[in-house]
């Protein structure tokens, strides 16, 4: 009778502490669709430290990636990343944004650091409420 949900839990080993200051952060759940998602062995997986954009007022709404619109400078704003790898294989699920907090960039994998410049601009530093480091 136990588990007949369809909730299942696999552990693939610790998590990645992308957190400068595991006390100074704010976070809420977000819905990560499997479009954020890349190949990590037969997995598809929405790394830690991806910028996201997520809409605060109605969290049902999955985020969407920063970008720039066709033919113009304006991007889509980041105001959170992605504090864990989310397992998006088999479609969109859960996951938790971090909306306020200091990152340590060189906690993140590197396509993940790119992701987080190109959002931010030439510089790495403070986007919205998340505050990016090296550390």
């Amino acid at each position: 009778m136990l588990n007949q949900s369809g909730i299942t839990k696999t552990t693939y080993g610790a998590p990645k502490q992308i957190l400068a200051n595991v006390e100074l952060q704010s976070s809420v759940g977000c819905i990560v669709p499997q479009s954020l998602g890349v190949e990590v062995g037969s997995r598809k997986i929405a790394k830690a430290g991806t910028p996201v954009n997520i809409d605060l007022m109605n969290l049902n709404n999955a985020v969407t990636q920063p970008a720039a619109a066709a033919g113009e400078a304006a991007k889509v704003p980041m105001n959170a990343v992605l504090l864990h790898d989310v397992d998006v294989t088999a479609g969109n699920a859960n996951g938790t944004a971090l909306i306020f907090g200091f990152v340590n960039v060189n906690r993140v994998d590197s396509d993940v650091a790119t992701a987080i410049s190109t959002a931010c601009g030439s510089t790495i530093g403070n986007e919205g409420k998340v505050t990016f480091v090296k550390m």
